[in-house]
């Protein structure tokens, strides 16, 4: 059993303005999307996008991220808080985004960028996907950070103690979404997208692969209380990633048919 490593939510502070590692997990991941983007363009020939796509992608899709994902986290998990009170809704810094918000907000953005390029959508969504995982398991550190979206009870060795939390022994599931759906997920898409294959694949693994990762992890991962399971098992994480799964299956399996 560990105890949480007290680290400093607020990693630099002057006074009158306070960064968070929580926002700045948030934008090592834009760097790592825009660097990788780039690296990808270069060493493709076959791909309809260029460094000024890249850079409206960049921008519009960190919009969508920031947007969805924090309104997606009102809508999903906590409506009734935060009707209640709207002004939270901005305080981002501490923590409360939704990924399956943020990935609404950035299909839309993606969708605007292939129209404004007369790009084929899932194209464009093929050339992100690989970009995408590691920023989701930075942000996953940074839930880790905040002492947020912590795990169920365990009497595993590596079971660690949330002292915001409790006294308990509890999964550190935030560093195992980091794992899963950062490295992990981050590594068969690079590797997989570096072959020839037909559009719309690539973006229906990541769809597999991320809802596989989360379903997974989500029975180690507490779930909210003012939330529960659904059927004493089911969570909303859980709950919102099988769309996920299934559009994945279909994009995969559709194109692979000749």
């Amino acid at each position: 059993m560990f105890n949480f490593p007290e680290i400093n939510p607020i990693a630099l502070d002057f006074g009158i303005l306070q960064i968070h590692w929580y926002g700045l997990m948030y934008f090592f991941g834009f760097i790592l999307f825009i660097q990788l983007g780039k690296y990808k363009i270069k060493i493709s020939s076959d791909i309809n996008i260029n460094e000024k796509t890249l850079d409206d992608l960049f921008f519009y899709g960190a919009l969508g991220v920031i947007i969805g994902g924090r309104i997606g986290y009102t809508l999903f998990y906590q409506p009734q808080y935060y009707f209640t009170n709207l002004l939270e809704i901005f305080a981002i810094w501490k923590g409360g985004m939704s990924f399956h918000g943020g990935l609404i907000g950035v299909l839309l953005s993606v969708l605007f960028i292939a129209r404004k390029y007369k790009i084929k959508w899932l194209e464009v969504t093929d050339f992100i996907a690989p970009l995408v995982p590691l920023g989701l398991g930075l942000g996953r550190v940074g839930n880790f950070i905040n002492q947020e979206l912590w795990g169920r009870p365990t009497h595993l060795p590596w079971g660690m103690v949330f002292p915001k939390v409790d006294n308990i022994s509890r999964h550190p599931s935030q560093l195992y979404q980091f794992l899963f759906e950062g490295i992990i997920l981050f590594i068969i898409l690079w590797v997989y997208s570096r072959y020839p294959r037909k559009i719309g694949q690539t973006s229906g693994l990541f769809l597999i692969g991320y809802s596989l990762s989360r379903i997974f992890v989500e029975f180690f991962r507490e779930p909210d209380q003012h939330i529960g399971l659904f059927l004493d098992y089911i969570s909303m994480g859980q709950i919102l990633s099988l769309p996920m799964l299934f559009v994945g299956i279909i994009l995969i399996s559709f194109n692979n048919n000749d």
